[in-house]
This record gives C-alpha cells, sequence and structure tokens, in this order.
C-alpha cells in the first residue's frame, strides 16, 4: 500500500458494530466485564481505548512501523523515551533543538543523574567524539527547529548501532510524507501530532513509533504507568488530520518554496533558513533522505535588529502570531521570546537563534496572498 493509501486506509478497519467508516468516538472510561479478567480487550482506558488504538495502529502505518503509542502532548512522548533511562546514562542530543525539548531535558532530567551532550551534528562523524560507554541514547531532530538544520539519519543511525545506543529523531517538522526515519535505522520516531499530523491546530497530542516487539512493550508498560495518554476526542481528530496529510503537505512545500525564494530576493533580509537551496550546507543529504523540503522557514533581518523582527511579525494579517506550527493556517513566531525562550540567550545565539529571527509555518492559503502579507509586513 502507497503513502497517500495509507493515510485513509492504513492500519485501519470498519467499526464491527454498525460497519462505521471512521473510528466511533469511544468517550469511555471504562468497559463491562462478564467476570472478573473476562472483557473484549478493553478494560480501562488509560490503558486502552478503542479510539486510541486505531489512530496508533494507523500512525504504525504511515511511519512503516510495527507499533505506535499516542500521548497526552509531543513532550509527554519525550519524556517517555527518557523514562527508559537511569541515572548515570549519557544522552547525545543536537544542540539545536526545540525549547521545550532543551527545558524538559537540562531542567527536568539532568536532577535525576542523566547527561546530555547538546552538539552540531550537521556532521555525523562528530557524535562519535561524545559516545562513552554510559551513553544510552541518541537525540535527533531534523530539520530543526528553528535553524533547518539537516541531520544524516543513516550515518547516525550507523553510528548508534556501532556503540549498541538507540537512535529517536524527532519528525514533527518533515512528517512521514517527506521522511520515514524507521527505515533509515532509527529506533525510535517522534511526533507532535499536535503539528501537521494533525493538522488543524485543534489538538495538543504525541506520539512515538517503534518496530522492535520489546522496546514498544517497555514504552507501553510507561505510557500505561505514567497515564499521558490521550483522548478518545483527539484522537478521532487526530486520525481525521492524518487523512488528509498527504495532500496538505503538498501545498505546504510548495508554498514554502515559494516563500522561501521571495525571502532570498528581499534587500531587507540577510539570512533564510530553507533546506531546498542549493547552497544550503546539508542540502545533499537533505534531498537524498526527503522528498521535499518541507514548510518550515526561517529568516532573519538585516543588522539583527529584535525591534524590526518584532515590528514585522506584529504587521502580518494573513500570518498569524502563535506559538506552535503545521496547521493549514500560517504562522510567524519569534523563537527568542517564544518557542526558545527557556534556552539561554547565549547558548541560543550559538546555534543562530539570534534576536531578528523569525521563524515561519508556511500554511495552504494561496501563496499569492502569503507573498503579499510578507511584502507589506517586511517594507
Amino acid at each position: 500500500m502507497k503513502f497517500n493509501t495509507k493515510t485513509i486506509h492504513g492500519g485501519q478497519k470498519h467499526d464491527p458494530a454498525y460497519g462505521s467508516v471512521m473510528p466511533p468516538i469511544y468517550q469511555t472510561s471504562t468497559y463491562a466485564q462478564s467476570t472478573p479478567g473476562g472483557h473484549k480487550g478493553y478494560e480501562y482506558s488509560r490503558t486502552h481505548n478503542p479510539t486510541r488504538s486505531a489512530l496508533e495502529n494507523a500512525l504504525a502505518s504511515i511511519e512503516n512501523g510495527n507499533h505506535g503509542l499516542a500521548f497526552g502532548s509531543g513532550l509527554a512522548a519525550i519524556d517517555a523515551v527518557l523514562k527508559l533511562l537511569e541515572p548515570g546514562d549519557e544522552v547525545v542530543s543536537t544542540n539545536d533543538l526545540y525549547g521545550g525539548t532543551y527545558r524538559l531535558f537540562t531542567k527536568i532530567y539532568e536532577r535525576f543523574g542523566i547527561k546530555f551532550h547538546f552538539i552540531g551534528m550537521n556532521n555525523a562523524s562528530h557524535i562519535e567524539e561524545y559516545i562513552t560507554p554510559d551513553t544510552k541514547l541518541i537525540w535527533v531532530e531534523t530539520p530543526t527547529n528553528p535553524m533547518m538544520n539537516i541531520i544524516d539519519i543513516m550515518a547516525t543511525s550507523k553510528i548508534a548501532k556501532k556503540h549498541n545506543v538507540l537512535l529517536a529523531v524527532d519528525n514533527t517538522f518533515a512528517t512521514p510524507y517527506l521522511q520515514q526515519p524507521l527505515d533509515m535505522g532509527a529506533d525510535i520516531v517522534m511526533h507532535s501530532v499536535t503539528k501537521y499530523l494533525g493538522g488543524h491546530s485543534d489538538l495538543v497530542m504525541g506520539a512515538l513509533i517503534v518496530k522492535d516487539k520489546e522496546l514498544a512493550d517497555q514504552l507501553y508498560f510507561i505510557q500505561n504507568a505514567s497515564g499521558a495518554v490521550c483522548g478518545p476526542q483527539d484522537s478521532f481528530l487526530a486520525l481525521r488530520g492524518i487523512k488528509t496529510l498527504h495532500i496538505r503537505m503538498q501545498r505546504h512545500c510548495e508554498n514554502g518554496k515559494a516563500v522561501a525564494e521571495y525571502l532570498a530576493s528581499h534587500p531587507k533580509i540577510e539570512n533564510v533558513y530553507w533546506p531546498g537551496f542549493k547552497n544550503h550546507k546539508s542540502y545533499e543529504v537533505a534531498k537524498s533522505q526527503m522528498n521535499g523540503f518541507g514548510g518550515m522557514v526561517s529568516f532573519t533581518t538585516k543588522g539583527n535588529n529584535y525591534e524590526e523582527a518584532i515590528k514585522i511579525v506584529e504587521n502580518l494579517k494573513v500570518f498569524t502570531l502563535a506559538e506552535s506550527l503545521g496547521g493549514v493556517e500560517s504562522l510567524a513566531g519569534h523563537p527568542a521570546s517564544m518557542t526558545h525562550a527557556s534556552i539561554p540567550k547565549e547558548e541560543r545565539e550559538k546555534t543562530g537563534v539570534v534576536d531578528s529571527l523569525i521563524r515561519l509555518s508556511i500554511g495552504i492559503e494561496d501563496i499569492d496572498d502569503l507573498i503579499a502579507d510578507l511584502k507589506q509586513a517586511i517594507g
């Protein structure tokens, strides 16, 4: 089954009760049992829920995995992965990282004795310098948030397997439409389903997808024991979003390319970060492991002027100034004061997250309206 068909039918079956094409919203916390322990596969909705199960099957299908797990948020999904570790373990992660992930790593798990190395990963061989006998996990974002750096998943996987280390890939920006990390050797794929998979800015959710059953069983145990699961209503909405992922991503990519090229030609713009440019330092890697370059674009104004950046995002009319990304509507953000505010200024700026950086999530509106909006806002 090809990807565009998987988004609609992958892992799905018609509801056995009445043949419902879409899985019903099983808005229940518990299930009747005929005898103690005698039930129809469901006993309590923290552990299992039929609507969530349908979503988890769909997630596994579109990522070419065998097991999917849905959580109450993307950070809850990341938290579950970190709970595989023990005090004294070490993690190697990219230094260009979503601020919420950085906060979870440094403010929560460092206190429990987990050591983190935040490094540049554009050259995968650099990773090996930081692997010790205590390293248990390599955490990768690609493309990274918000600098759009590309990390070679296959090369990183070879290093991880050589040292018997788990490789987890945050695939939120690319989505499985553009990139399937499990097929490139990753052990765990993570998504903030809130973003492109949901696609309509109406839910908060996270997901993990794996191939290995033993690893899946460990994560299922953590999911149930910790309880950070999503509800059936959000599961239903996420399933609905996935069914149009392929056609939405086509337009996100088309519009993203047009916006990136417009910004690159603008006299007031200093740098544009988008992996589809041939002069992008990891263009060849992006071209080889992605089926397109996505709808995320970041840029800086000339002179690294904070006030100018704030003026631009406040003057946008079609773009909405808001947190998050990946919805049908175009969003603009100022990472230094929004998504990455939890990262110390000196650490942010080392990776390029300067005060003039603006991040755009390009929606699926008419491209002429998006370009016109940027033109009037930038001046």
